[in-house]
């Protein structure tokens, strides 16, 4: 009978004592994805950040030796099976979806979270769109987590745009010429760089630009100097490659110009005498201008003639695009023939590291005959001067007399 009512009162107490059910509340915390927004056919990575949103879940267990009761009362965590995405698709059947699971992961105790990384690819061919894929949270004995998440799909790119790009340029020396990259997507890209293509005949400084990354709907420009070696029509091509993400992606842009033989630095002449009197000098000025869209250096301006031309060189040094300098040469018959003698200017410059010399213009000059009229010119004409002076002093005298005398 004793024995009965030890055994009654220790299952009042073990069913009187108290306990608490373990009830965790799990929670997808929040999810980063990069990139924010897919092309067609490109990888990304989600991340999720799953949360016990729980600050203590204990479990208490008492029990009863004999005259001793023991309470025994332990943290208890949430106890997770598998974590994974549901996919979506377009009406063509193109899916974004997750090519990895996560299972058995095991217990996730009060306040604590854990992060898992999802490889998301959006299909090649996909519709442009948005997209809502789910990830699912199994927690054993609780109810799973679910949480739609947003994928956007566009297929805006970067693109290239001829910004200063003549339809004409010139064989002799280089031209710049400047494209702009042009991000038209919503979200930031990376990695852009600028690739002149491969063209006979045409040699392209540097060989590629990087600019870097470019937010969302902004631009840079990329410059290049064109050197051709041959004239015709051309085709600049250039390549635009960039990272949405991880993901690399190019664009290409072809611009046809004409290389011509063109004169875009040279001489002109301003003033260049015709004719010089043997023995004689004269000045020939002349204009140097710089039609190219890049500084020049090292001008110099060097006469070609059997005339002499003082100085025998020209020297104007750095020009700047669009700039004009002016330069003025004496020139002497000196002991030369009568006749008439080619008088030549040509420029030669410094472009980047090569050396270009401009055709030469020239002008002809005839050595003349002093005139008689400028031999006798200097000595008669004082002489006759005074002689006229003094015969209009005479008459005025005369004049002057004779109205005296008839008063």
């Amino acid at each position: 009978m004793k024995k009965t009512l030890a055994l009654c009162s220790i299952l009042v107490i073990f069913l009187l004592a108290p306990c608490a059910i373990a009830d965790p509340t799990v929670v997808i915390e929040s999810y980063e994805l990069s990139p924010s927004i897919f092309m067609p056919g490109d990888s990304g990575i989600l991340t999720l950040t799953v949360y016990n949103a729980e600050k203590s879940n204990t479990i208490t267990e008492t029990t009863v030796s004999g005259s001793t009761t023991t309470i025994y009362t332990d943290t208890v965590g949430a106890y997770i099976n598998e974590i994974w995405i549901d996919s979506a698709s377009d009406s063509n059947g193109k899916m974004v979806k997750s090519t990895s699971s996560y299972d058995d992961i095991g217990g996730l105790s009060p306040s604590s979270q854990i992060q898992t990384d999802f490889k998301i690819i959006a299909e090649e061919n996909i519709s442009e769109g948005i997209y809502t894929i789910t990830a699912r949270v199994d927690v054993e004995t609780y109810k799973d987590v679910r949480q739609p998440i947003k994928i956007i799909v566009s297929n805006e790119t970067v693109e290239l745009i001829s910004t200063n790009v003549p339809s004409k340029i010139s064989k002799s020396g280089s031209t710049l010429i400047t494209l702009t990259a042009v991000n038209n997507r919503e979200n930031p890209v990376n990695s852009v760089t600028v690739i002149p293509q491969t063209e006979d005949g045409i040699e392209f400084t540097p060989n590629s630009v990087y600019i870097g990354s470019l937010d969302a709907y902004a631009s840079s420009d990329a410059s290049f100097s064109v050197k051709p070696s041959d004239i015709g029509v051309k085709d600049l091509s250039f390549q635009v490659r960039f990272k949405n993400g991880d993901n690399l992606h190019f664009e290409n842009l072809t611009i046809p110009t004409e290389v011509i033989e063109i004169l875009d630095v040279a001489p002109v002449f301003i003033d260049v005498p015709t004719s010089i009197e043997k023995g004689k000098t004269s000045r020939v000025n002349l204009e140097v201008y710089n039609a190219k869209t890049e500084t020049i250096s090292g001008v110099i301006v060097t006469p070609i003639t059997e005339v002499k031309v003082s100085p025998s060189q020209y020297f104007i040094g750095s020009m700047g695009a669009g700039d004009v300098f002016s330069a003025t040469f004496e020139i002497s018959s000196g002991t030369l023939d009568y006749g008439n003698y080619s008088i030549g200017f040509k420029v030669s410059f410094k472009q980047e590291n090569d050396y270009y010399e401009t055709s030469a213009i020239s002008s002809t000059l005839s050595v003349i005959q002093e005139s008689e009229g400028s031999q006798n010119l200097s000595p008669i004409f004082p002489f006759g001067l005074i002689i006229f002076i003094v015969i209009i002093i005479i008459l005025l005298f005369f004049f002057y007399k004779k109205r005296r005398k008839n008063r």
